[in-house]
């Protein structure tokens, strides 16, 4: 009998345990729109390390991003077609369970919805980073304070 107690008490724990790390619910479309400031499809040309932290729970060094994009089309925003916008973003833990933070990379062009935070932007939720138009050139982010990555801006021709 204690041993089947112990059994029902070690797979309760577990499933509170999991369920305090399960991913949230993802927004809708509708909601996303909503909840974000911006809108648009976006160009990233940079991505740079502001800073390395360690992880309170794992004691794992992660580090924080700020991406340079270039908006190529606004579908909701203040902001003109051909602006940039700074978009920070920070990695979580490596056995995290679910896509806690969305990941900007060179060179790809894809949709986002945005909400203000300070200075720039950050992602609305783990589920705002929307179609990828093209893909990135530069998959690989730094790691130490102040190093970046980068990919030339598109130049303009006549006509486009």
């Amino acid at each position: 009998m204690r041993l089947v107690l112990l059994s029902m008490l070690s797979a309760a724990i577990s499933f509170v345990a999991t369920q305090a790390l399960a991913l949230p619910a993802p927004m809708s479309d509708d909601e996303l729109l909503a909840k974000s400031d911006l809108v648009a499809l976006i160009r990233v040309l940079s991505v740079t390390c502001t800073g390395v932290a360690k992880d309170e729970r794992t004691g794992e060094a992660l580090p924080g991003y700020k991406a340079n994009a270039e908006v190529m089309e606004v579908i909701k925003g203040d902001i003109a077609k051909g602006d940039d916008v700074s978009i920070t973003f920070h990695a979580v833990p490596t056995h995290m369970l679910g896509p806690w933070t969305v990941y900007y990379y060179p060179g790809e062009m894809v949709f986002t919805h945005l909400v203000k935070d300070g200075d720039g932007y950050t992602t609305t939720w783990w589920n705002g980073r929307g179609k990828l138009v093209n893909k990135a050139v530069i998959t690989d982010l730094p790691t130490k304070a102040g190093e970046a990555v980068e990919v030339p801006r598109r130049t303009s021709h006549p006509g486009n």
